[in-house]
């Protein structure tokens, strides 16, 4: 693979170019409380509720998604917010959604994939707010979860040192309507994604790793971007180890939401054990690099290497 050309079409990727907004925008949102243990940067906000910590997210639906597919967007919907809660070690409890719609035929598509994704993961939707008549159309979702105190996973806390391991579901196809989508959720029963979903909370349980998200809509690399950026630390990838699908091409994967995926980071001698968590509850997983102290996230195949990512320069969300 070119590395460079592959860095130069990622740096560009609009799944990853529209985070650099949320920088200058949390700043409008001063937090002056001692409950908030966590909160911008993270998949979600931390708050100390005694032995074990409230979870708050929330996720709203890129306007090309629910123009492109409707019913997917609303399975997404609850897809990613539940995706938010896992990433960090906790388990959901509930959920309340703003929808505006500006046809009978969207709402009916958007409720459908709703639907499926609340009895798919068994997460009720138990509030919100309904626009039935506006000239546009958007969802968004918000999500409650719960978490041990001591087993929170942030984003923020990635060591120079440890391993990167990234996991994710290989058994999918590209969704047809919205090609940077990978779709292997929809089609398998509850019980075997909330058994994926899980891996994340055992992780945090038993100690093993030391920061962690959920791959979202910047890929796997402009994920992991962001968790070096909030933890003012950088990373060497091999992307030659990067669990992927046979079929695909390097830079079509980098820009793929994976539907269940997660990068985190771990001491080096726990690496096995953490393979070994995600592998057992059905995810590919594998050790795809190192964390650094020089803030630079650098991607090498063979001989050959290249910075995708000066953060010490640059910056993908602008939050540390």
């Amino acid at each position: 693979m070119n590395l460079e050309s592959l860095a130069s079409e990622l740096r560009g990727f609009v799944g990853i170019t529209r985070k650099r907004a949320i920088g200058d925008l949390v700043r409008h949102f001063p937090v002056n409380s001692d409950r908030i243990i966590a909160y911008s940067g993270e998949d979600a906000a931390v708050v100390d509720d005694g032995d074990e910590v409230l979870l708050l997210a929330a996720d709203g639906i890129w306007s090309k998604l629910l123009e492109a597919d409707a019913e997917w967007a609303g399975y997404c919907a609850v897809l990613v917010n539940v995706h938010d809660i896992a990433a960090m070690g906790g388990w959901p409890i509930a959920m309340v959604d703003v929808f505006s719609a500006n046809s009978p035929e969207l709402v009916e598509d958007v409720l459908r994939g709703l639907r499926q994704g609340i009895e798919k993961f068994d997460v009720p939707i138990i509030g919100g707010h309904f626009h039935p008549d506006t000239p546009y159309s958007s969802l968004d979702v918000a999500i409650l979860g719960k978490a041990r105190k001591d087993a929170v996973i942030l984003s923020s806390t990635a060591r120079p040192g440890d391993a990167v391991v990234a996991a994710v579901d290989l058994d999918g196809t590209v969704r047809p309507r919205f090609q940077i989508n990978w779709d292997s959720t929809s089609f398998k029963d509850g019980e075997i994604l909330l058994r994926q979903l899980g891996s994340m909370q055992e992780l945090g349980e038993s100690g093993l790793v030391t920061a962690g998200k959920d791959i979202s809509n910047p890929g796997m690399l402009g994920t992991l971007g962001m968790l070096l950026e909030s933890s003012g630390v950088g990373a060497v990838v091999d992307m030659d180890s990067v669990p992927m699908p046979e079929e695909m091409e390097m830079i079509s994967w980098q820009k793929m939401y994976p539907g269940m995926g997660f990068v985190v980071t771990a001491a080096d001698e726990k690496t096995d054990e953490v393979i070994g968590v995600f592998q057992r509850r059905g995810l590919s997983a594998a050790r795809i690099g190192e964390v650094t102290e020089k803030e630079r996230l650098v991607i090498v195949s063979g001989d050959d290497r290249t910075v995708l990512f000066d953060l010490w320069r640059d910056r993908i969300t602008g939050i540390r």
